[in-house]
């Protein structure tokens, strides 16, 4: 917005071609035409909510490296969906995973969704630093800062970075789940200015805390990975395989699409094979090469998934979670919500609730 621009309103009086229609001419942008994989990708990123979040601040000076084992798994005990992450705010840091190393910089953010040990350090031979161990007791009411060795004269330059761990619902949808590789990672040069600036908000937050911080870094640590999540599936390359590959293909993307787009209607395979145009045998072959399944087992995961995600933010009884999910009786919907998640819906939604 332009400081002192207003917009300038004229009265030309009545228009005498809209006399017959009271009703507004509406211009919208001119926008390219989405196609069956972005509802595809909208519909699971709606699904996206963030159940839980640790963050603090992580400011190291000199030579230093972090413990190998997946600490920040210790934030969240016996919570599924727990997905690490880093946000590299000033400096430079190394970081090493299954043997591979690599440098990270300013407005670099990268996440483990599986939650695989990882090493951060700068330079070589430095002390070995445990940040968990040294987080103050929780809940916090300001972000905490963990500030290592702060005598300039040490050596290397200081880096900032935010540290942390999201509880994410949608990793529990297998086909996304299975999509996903062991590290995520946005380079800040490769973001675009949408996340840019998402990463600019999160690195003042952190560095000048205000009253509500936490919970504005919670929202903000969530969009980011949102965004590493849109990323990796626009950008996955023709070798891509299973649901980013599904995505691809444009008969199969406009069946995933009407599934996800109306997923309580009782479809069947011949209602998917006629409104994506193709034959039930086509379609079925389609599902079983692309994502290893079938296409009602396929609607099955997802309904669940979404019941899944209502029983962990919701109150709504379980026989109504039940008939949205495709379930007729409560009885058979309590048996295949345990096959899938291990617990039965009362004993998970408890569990989802019962706090981070």
């Amino acid at each position: 917005m332009l400081v002192g621009l207003r917009p300038t309103v004229h009265d030309l009086g009545p228009d005498p071609s809209l006399a017959a229609s009271p009703r507004a001419l509406i211009e919208t942008p001119n926008e390219p035409a989405t196609g069956p994989s972005q509802h595809v990708l909208s519909a699971v990123l709606r699904s996206v909510r963030l159940s839980g979040s640790v963050q603090f601040c992580f400011a190291p000076r000199g030579a230093w490296q972090t413990d190998d084992k997946p600490a920040l798994a210790a934030l969240a005990p016996g919570r599924a969906g727990a997905l690490p992450f880093h946000i590299v705010v000033e400096g430079q840091c190394w970081l090493r995973a299954k043997g591979r190393e690599i440098t990270l910089g300013p407005g670099d953010v990268v996440a483990f969704p599986f939650d695989d040990g990882h090493q951060l350090g700068a330079g070589s031979g430095g002390r070995t630093i445990l940040p968990i161990a040294d987080l103050p007791p929780r809940p916090w009411s300001r972000l905490p800062v963990l500030r290592y060795g702060q005598d300039a004269a040490e050596g290397a330059p200081a880096v900032e970075l935010l540290c942390g761990y999201l509880l994410c619902d949608a990793l529990g949808f297998g086909p996304l789940r299975r999509a996903l590789p062991d590290l995520l990672l946005v380079r800040g040069s490769e973001a675009g200015p949408w996340l840019r600036a998402t990463i600019a908000q999160i690195a003042a937050e952190a560095r000048a805390p205000r009253a509500g911080g936490v919970a504005v870094l919670e929202r903000l640590s969530e969009v980011t990975f949102i965004e590493l999540l849109r990323h990796r599936i626009l950008t996955a390359g023709p070798g891509a395989t299973g649901w980013l590959a599904a995505l691809a293909e444009p008969r199969l993307a406009r069946c995933l699409a009407l599934i996800h787009d109306d997923p309580a209607r009782d479809w069947t395979v011949a209602a998917l094979a006629a409104a994506s145009g193709q034959s039930r045998s086509a379609l079925t072959a389609r599902f079983a090469t692309a994502l290893g399944t079938s296409p009602m087992r396929y609607l099955r995961d997802w309904r669940l998934h979404l019941a899944r995600v209502a029983l962990s933010t919701g109150r709504r009884p379980i026989a109504a979670v039940a008939l949205d999910a495709g379930y007729g009786a409560e009885a058979a919907f309590c048996r295949a919500f345990a096959r899938s998640f291990g617990l039965p819906p009362a004993a998970w939604r408890q569990a989802a609730q019962g706090g981070a």
